[in-house]
């Protein structure tokens, strides 16, 4: 029995519950997508061993309390942690026992006090103590778009004999007697309203609780003398005095980098005819300032013609020509553009079969003699399969007919919403093509014609160099968006902001900067390793010093970018990179202040991570939230556990930096002590990514459940997000376990538990699905086969690193 006790109460014991735990949640999410979630459910999530599994880490965590006597060492921070955690899986543990959910549905006009349940056993009715009325449910838009802005339903709750109205939509929930009513859908003719139900007060209340104590825990964790975290950062310091006692040490390390160049392919005559007709980059500017209306929100047509160039051409100018020019050369002379290779084809072998020419077709090579479409057939086939039966072919077809039909739209002036009609109650802009008869009669020819009549004066500009009439008739169409812009929708300032955000281009311009000074500091701190200089001092100060300014006008970007959207700037992938590449920096900068080295592995990894979100299968974008992300957990949530993996970042760099050392770095006191120095910020930088992706998970449980009646319903990418803490969580506590302390398996495992960040941000948006899929990013698998070669590579590094130590240990015994 007290042998059963001493392994239940281990340290080792924990780390295999943990693993055991990690892996098979990482099951469920392949078992959800193959064959439903209800079977992922039954087979693992609500399965009598996986109650079991949880059962043992609860054991676990309270005799190790015993065992190792939290409470007489008063390691307080260390037990409230752990308490948070049974707390939590004892929420959760009620909330599957006694907690209630379903939904209702209301049509307008009448009432229902029925709660429909979907369990196990199949579907199952019960009636609330209350009822409630529908007398209104409305679905707002973004002005000009279908994209819904959010929907509210208007209630009359009819409870205990007295009538209490009330209103119930995205983030807003109503409460009653215990029950909790979320917006959760709507009928299709916009006249009926399906609300979730919960009844959950004692699973929600411990929950929550939990939650409470894991937040204080972790705070304590950074400020009580006797956590970890503080008894690390005494070690650096020892550490660091010990290095500065010894003068001499000799080191080899290589490092090297490739820069590759990409060439336009030659023989494009159209395009250098098109060059040569372009329009004057100062007017194309004007033309790029004019307001317009897409995707619900009003823009610079600078923005529109950016992103239409990176759609069409999957690059940010086209020759010599930016994308205002390009865009107004396109819509002034058709017949020209309609010629000029400049579409970005399909990969080689795809375009061989579609016979179209690779890197760049023309529109007009898609049409036949006739005017036919060369692709109807085949793309009407491809749309007609089911998304899971779709080939590589049929998706680059879809993605190749969607170029055609913004060309077709550019060419019959559609996408350019720049006439706002006061009179629509939906705030629509329109286009030169659009039908006008919805404006009044002295309108709708001003819009034909002034339209027209600009293309024609740009024309005649074109041959007599004199641009005065098409400046003058831009100013006249911004009067007359003024006019009627009744709501209004144009804010002045916001498109000369998101004009300076464009021109500026920050994210870029801080990615070539911070590989810049980044390399050349790493090379410094190389140097440092080898021998201190104290005559590189100043130029490691002026180095650190445009890093932080770099940094500063990283920053600058995200605000500027706030701004003009009107929201958090991290909620799609690409606004999330830039701002996981901020929290690399800062990360680095955070934790580098003493070590040079850590500080430039900062800056060029927030490079390699801006570098990414360039590519072009990374949207940029401003776009409008869906109503569920119009919170403010949004802002919350996000920032604190993306900001997790940019101190996982600087981890898995210092491992892979540690391994570099073990295998390259001849035996001596120092580079054991240099080795030991960037272990000890590593295992540090990992405690803080630790607290904030565990804090910043479970922020987004209380989200759902303010936002969907629910904290936790496993799906895949909040399940992959308690993955990644556990995976970390190991790795954190592996010290614990003697036979597993050691540096080398530590920066080993710092390096691949960074996958599990890999997989939570990218990889579930790829291989698996669920409600997260707003997230979703086209093209990702082009960048898996570089990801998978990295982590081989680490393996070999890992293995050269055992071989080296192993090596010296065997010199040292003899």
């Amino acid at each position: 029995m007290e042998k059963a006790n001493c392994y239940l109460s281990s340290y080792k014991t924990t780390i295999i519950l943990l693993l055991i735990y990690a892996v098979a949640m990482a099951v469920a999410t392949f078992i959800e997508k193959d064959h439903g979630t209800e079977v992922a459910q039954k087979m693992i999530y609500y399965s009598p061993a996986f109650f079991m599994l949880q059962f043992l880490l609860v054991i676990n965590f309270v005799d190790a309390w015993r065992r190792y006597g939290y409470v007489k060492q008063k390691r307080w921070a260390l037990l409230t942690v752990h308490l948070a955690f049974v707390v939590i899986l004892g929420g959760a543990l009620t909330t599957f026992l006694f907690g209630k959910e379903g939904t209702i549905h209301i049509r307008e006009g009448e009432s229902s006090n029925v709660m429909i349940m979907r369990t196990s056993k199949g579907v199952k009715q019960q009636e609330l103590p209350f009822v409630l009325e529908l007398t209104d449910f409305r679905l707002k838009r973004y002005p000009g778009s279908a994209s819904p802005s959010s929907y509210e339903s208007d209630l009359i709750v009819h409870v205990d004999g007295k009538k209490q109205e009330a209103k119930v939509f995205m983030n807003n929930v109503l409460d009653v007697k215990g029950y909790r009513f979320f917006q959760a859908s709507y009928d299709q003719d916009e006249r009926g309203t399906i609300l979730s139900v919960n009844q959950d007060v004692a699973g929600r209340t411990i929950t929550y609780i939990g939650y409470f104590l894991l937040f204080v825990g972790f705070i304590m964790a950074f400020i009580v003398k006797n956590s970890r975290f503080h008894h690390l950062a005494r070690q650096l310091r020892e550490t660091r005095k010990e290095i500065a006692k010894i003068t001499a040490v000799t080191l080899f390390v290589i490092f090297s980098a490739g820069i590759s160049a990409q060439t336009m392919p030659a023989g494009q005559n159209m395009l250098d005819i098109a060059q040569i007709n372009a329009i004057p980059a100062a007017h194309a500017a004007q033309f790029g300032a004019l307001p317009v209306q897409s995707r619900g929100r009003v823009m610079p047509i600078n923005t529109l013609s950016s992103e239409i160039l990176r759609k069409l051409h999957k690059e940010q100018t086209l020759g010599e020509l930016n994308s205002d020019q390009f865009l107004l050369g396109l819509i002034a002379m058709p017949q020209l553009w309609m010629q000029v290779p400049f579409l970005a084809s399909p990969d080689k072998n795809v375009a061989e079969k579609l016979q179209l020419s690779h890197p760049y077709f023309s529109y007009r090579d898609v049409f036949d003699e006739k005017g036919n479409y060369k692709l109807l057939l085949r793309v009407e086939e491809a749309y007609h399969k089911a998304p899971t039966e779709r080939n590589n072919m049929d998706k680059e077809l879809m993605k190749l007919d969607e170029q055609i039909n913004i060309m077709y739209q550019l060419l019959n002036y559609g996408m350019l919403n720049i006439y706002p009609n006061s009179a629509d109650p939906t705030h629509t802009w329109y286009t030169p093509g659009d039908n006008l008869s919805v404006f009044s009669t002295q309108d709708s020819v001003f819009i034909t014609q002034s339209f027209n009549m600009y293309l024609s004066e740009v024309n005649q500009s074109l041959k007599s160099g004199n641009w005065s009439k098409p400046d003058n008739l831009l100013q006249t169409l911004k009067e007359f968006q003024r006019t009627n812009d009744v709501v209004p929708l144009i804010n002045e300032s916001k498109i000369k902001a998101e004009l300076d955000y464009n021109r500026m281009n920050i994210f870029n311009l801080s990615k070539l900067l911070y590989f810049i000074f980044g390399g050349l500091l790493l090379v410094i701190a190389f140097m440092q390793l080898i021998n201190e200089r104290k005559q590189l001092k100043p130029i490691v100060w002026l180095l650190i010093g445009a890093i932080a300014t770099i940094f500063a006008f990283h920053t600058f970007g995200i605000g500027l970018r706030w701004y003009i959207s009107g929201y958090a700037p991290w909620s799609n992938s690409y606004e999330t990179m830039v701002y996981v590449a901020w929290a690399t920096v800062l990360a680095g900068m955070i934790f580098g202040r003493k070590n040079t080295l850590t500080f430039a592995l900062g800056a060029l990894f927030g490079g390699v991570i801006l570098f990414v979100s360039s590519l072009n299968w990374m949207d940029p974008e401003i776009g409008q939230l869906v109503p569920v992300l119009k919170s403010p957990w949004l802002m919350f949530h996000v920032a604190v556990i993306v900001a997790a993996y940019g101190f996982f970042g600087i981890g898995f760099l210092l491992g892979v930096v540690n391994m570099c050392l073990m295998i390259f770095s001849p035996k001596s006191e120092k580079t054991t002590l240099r080795i030991k120095e960037l272990s000890i910020i590593n295992s540090m930088s990992l405690m803080v990514g630790l607290a904030l992706m565990t804090i910043g998970t479970f922020l987004g449980a209380i989200w759902a459940n303010e936002s969907w009646g629910r904290y936790w319903g496993w799906d895949p990418k909040e399940t992959w997000a308690l993955i990644t803490v556990i995976i970390y969580a190991i790795v954190t506590h592996i010290h614990l376990a003697k036979k597993w302390s050691n540096k080398w398996l530590f920066n080993l495992l710092s390096v691949f538990a960074f996958a599990s960040v890999i997989m939570t941000f990218l990889g579930v948006n790829y291989f698996l699905s669920g409600m997260h899929s707003y997230g979703q990013t086209d093209g990702v698998d082009k960048v898996f086969i570089y990801i998978v070669l990295a982590f081989v590579a680490v393996g070999v590094l890992g293995f050269f690193s055992y071989r080296k130590i192993s090596n010296n240990k065997r010199q040292t015994e003899k």
